[in-house]
C-alpha cells in the first residue's frame, strides 16, 4: 500500500515552518497516542506513521530530500546506500519515545525534575529580601547588614540527612539512579522513583537534629554592597546564599530588592534630580541668590534672574545621581516656585498699595494683556 504524504498526515502545507510542524505534531500527537486514545486499535499505528512524518520534516536535511523524490528518497529506491529508516524505528525509537511522551504529557506526570542535580541533590529555594534604603544612601553606596531566616545545612549530620555514624544507602527501587522505567506497549517511559522521590538514596537512620532532611532554619547575618546609583527596584544576586538544599542537595540564591524612601526635597527620575525651591516675590521681581541643598549633602548657590516666574527651572551639571557602575553624573534641576506674601503688616499693606498705584502694563505685561483681550471679547459681543 502507497504511503500517505508526509505533509497531509500532519495536516500542513509543504511550506510550513519548524514552529508550525512542531504545534501540528503535538496538537495531533495528543489525540492518536495510545495511553489517550484507549480502545481505539488504530491509535498505536497511527501514531507511528505520524512520527514518522514529523521525523523527517523536521530535520531540514531529510524534508530537502524528501521534497525532491518523495518517500524514494528512503525507501533504498533511487540506488546507493539506505540512510537509515526516516521514522525513527530503529534502536533509538524507544528513547525517543520516551522524549516524545515527556514533552507532550509531562504536565500530567508532574512535570520535569528541574530543580534537582544529576545526582539527584534537590537544590535548594531562591530567597528574597526587601531592603528599603534612603536617596542619599543610594547617591554613596552603602554596605548593608541584613538578618535572613532561611535553611542551612545541618552541622549535626553535615547535611546529609542520616544519624551520625550512619549513611544513607541506595535506594532499592531505583539503584540509586533516582527514576524507574516502564514499558508501555512499544516504548518506555521515565518516571521520578516514588520510592525516594529522585533522590537515588534512602535513609533507615535519620539524624535527629535536622529528622532526615539536612538543614535546619537558623537566622544569619549577611553583609551587602550597595554600589553608588542604584535605582528603586534594582535587584542584587547573592550567589548560593539562598536555601540550603535537601540532603547536600546545592544551595539556592538570595534575591535582594532595593526600595529607595521618599526624600523630603528631591525628586528622582533616571539620573536627574529635581527639587522645587520657594522664593518671595520681592527676590523673583528684583533677582538674587537663593542657597539649595544637593543629594550628596552639600549645598550650591544658584542666581535667580530679575522678572523670574513660577515654575521657571535652572539647570546645576553634574549635581545629580550617579549612573550605576560608571563615572557619569546626571544633572539637578532646580524649579522655583513664586510665593505669594501672607499676614501682611499695615506697613507692607501700604507699600503694596503703593507699588499697584505705581504699576502700568509694561509691570505685568501678561496680566494686561490678558484683561485687555478679555474687554475685547465681550464688547465685540455686545456685553
Amino acid at each position: 500500500m502507497a504511503k500517505r504524504d508526509y505533509y497531509e498526515i500532519l495536516g500542513v502545507k509543504p511550506g510550513a515552518s519548524e514552529q508550525d510542524l512542531k504545534s501540528a505534531f503535538r496538537r495531533t500527537a495528543k489525540d492518536c497516542h495510545p495511553d489517550v486514545a484507549v480502545g481505539d486499535k488504530g491509535a498505536e499505528q497511527k501514531f507511528k506513521e505520524l512520527n514518522e512524518a514529523y521525523e523527517v520534516l523536521k530535520d531540514p536535511q531529510k524534508r530537502a530530500a524528501y521534497d525532491r523524490f518523495g518517500h524514494a528518497a528512503f525507501d533504498g529506491s533511487m540506488g546507493g546506500q539506505r540512510g537509515g529508516q526516516p521514522g525513527g524505528f530503529g534502536p533509538d525509537f524507544t528513547n525517543n519515545m520516551a522524549n516524545i511522551f515527556d514533552d507532550l504529557f509531562g504536565e500530567f506526570m508532574g512535570g520535569r525534575q528541574g530543580s534537582r542535580t544529576r545526582g539527584g541533590r534537590e537544590r535548594g529555594a531562591d530567597l528574597r529580601y526587601n531592603l528599603e534604603i534612603t536617596l542619599p544612601e543610594a547617591f554613596t553606596g552603602k554596605k548593608a547588614q541584613i538578618r535572613v531566616p532561611t535553611s542551612v545545612g545541618c552541622e549535626t549530620c553535615s547535611g546529609t540527612g542520616a544519624k551520625a555514624g550512619t549513611k544513607p544507602k541506595a535506594c532499592s527501587t531505583c539503584g540509586g539512579m533516582g527514576k524507574v522505567r516502564a514499558t508501555q506497549g512499544f516504548f518506555t517511559i521515565e518516571r521520578t522513583c516514588p520510592s525516594c522521590q529522585g533522590r537515588g538514596e534512602m535513609i533507615d537512620d535519620p539524624c535527629s537534629g535536622c529528622q532526615g532532611a539536612g538543614r535546619v532554619v537558623k537566622e544569619r547575618t549577611l553583609s551587602v554592597d550597595i554600589p553608588a546609583g542604584v535605582e528603586d527596584g534594582t535587584r542584587i544576586r547573592l550567589a548560593g546564599e539562598g536555601e540550603a538544599g535537601m540532603r547536600g542537595g546545592p544551595s539556592g540564591d538570595l534575591y535582594i530588592f532595593l526600595g529607595l524612601k521618599p526624600h523630603e526635597f528631591f525628586q528622582r527620575d533616571g539620573a536627574d534630580i529635581f527639587c522645587k525651591v520657594p522664593i518671595s516675590m520681592t527676590t523673583a521681581a528684583l533677582g538674587g541668590q537663593i542657597e539649595v541643598p544637593t543629594v550628596g549633602g552639600s549645598a550650591t548657590r544658584v542666581k535667580v534672574p530679575e522678572g523670574s516666574e513660577s515654575g521657571k527651572q535652572f539647570r546645576i551639571k553634574g549635581k545629580g545621581m550617579p549612573v550605576l557602575r560608571s563615572t557619569v553624573s546626571g544633572d539637578m534641576y532646580i524649579q522655583v516656585e513664586v510665593e505669594t506674601p501672607k499676614n501682611l503688616t499695615r506697613r507692607q499693606r501700604e507699600l503694596l498699595e503703593e507699588f499697584e498705584r505705581e504699576s502700568h502694563k509694561e509691570t505685568s505685561p501678561e496680566s494686561a494683556g490678558f484683561f485687555a483681550r478679555v474687554k475685547d471679547f465681550f464688547d465685540g459681543k455686545g456685553v
